[in-house]
């Protein structure tokens, strides 16, 4: 089995499922991958079963009962991955909006010394593909936002393109974790700094999706925005379980 794998939360991906995963088994480095699926009325997980017998012993699936959000998906993958010894565990999206080759970039950075790598749209000016002037200029003050209240020195504390360490899950006390949305990005970054792993960005481009619809909404937004702040708060009184 491979050391490293690959976690990706699905829900109406019907459209970049196949695609991503035959992309990520195309390279050369060997992944396992977990699609982790709220139950996709779209067939996401039947296409994913399909690929299975394909990819024996390196495609796995995980079906939830109904839509349960972004970080409750990946906290379910995170313990799967955990109890089965993964060394490198990786967050992604399906639908192409982080390149699969950057995950070899993600791996090396672990190996070059990191526990949580982190693949950075900020970290060398903004690289970012197809997203209109409005969407880049909150994602990119909601990182100044969070650097400002957290003390953590990240570009891009909402990345969703993660490597981390097995070691830096099975400190962090997942059941703990409270947000689900987008804001789930920043807390798991978060609770690394504060358990002083280190955390560095390797710089990726990231381009907007260009089949299926985004998940983005204006409550995932605001999570992340009066989170934080709330976050930081329950910090400095509880380091870990806050």
């Amino acid at each position: 089995m491979a050391d490293s794998l690959v976690i990706i939360p699905t829900f109406n991906e019907i459209e970049n499922i196949e695609l991503i995963i035959h992309a990520v088994f195309a390279l050369e480095k060997d992944f396992s991958i977990l699609i982790v699926d709220d139950n996709s009325p779209d067939g996401t997980a039947e296409a994913v079963r399909s690929l299975q017998g394909k990819f024996e012993n390196r495609l796995f699936l995980e079906v939830r009962q109904e839509k349960f959000g972004l970080g409750t998906a990946y906290i379910h993958g995170f313990k799967w991955a955990i109890e089965r010894k993964f060394d490198y565990i990786f967050e992604m999206d399906a639908d192409f909006s982080h390149a699969p080759t950057d995950l070899i970039k993600l791996y090396q950075g672990c190996l070059d010394g990191a526990d949580v790598a982190i693949g950075s749209r900020y970290k060398k000016g903004i690289n970012v593909v197809n997203w209109p002037l409005h969407r880049i200029l909150l994602s990119y003050g909601a990182s100044f936002y969070v650097k400002l209240i957290t003390g953590m020195r990240v570009h891009d504390p909402t990345a969703g393109f993660v490597c981390y360490k097995r070691k830096v899950l099975e400190t962090i006390d997942l059941d703990s974790v409270k947000f689900i949305g987008y804001a789930f990005q920043i807390e798991m970054k978060f609770r690394a700094y504060l358990q002083k792993y280190k955390l560095v960005e390797v710089p990726i481009i990231f381009t907007d999706r260009i089949r299926g619809k985004s998940k983005m909404s204006t409550s995932i937004v605001g999570e992340a925005v009066f989170g934080v702040l709330q976050m930081k708060i329950r910090s400095l009184f509880r380091k870990n379980k806050f």
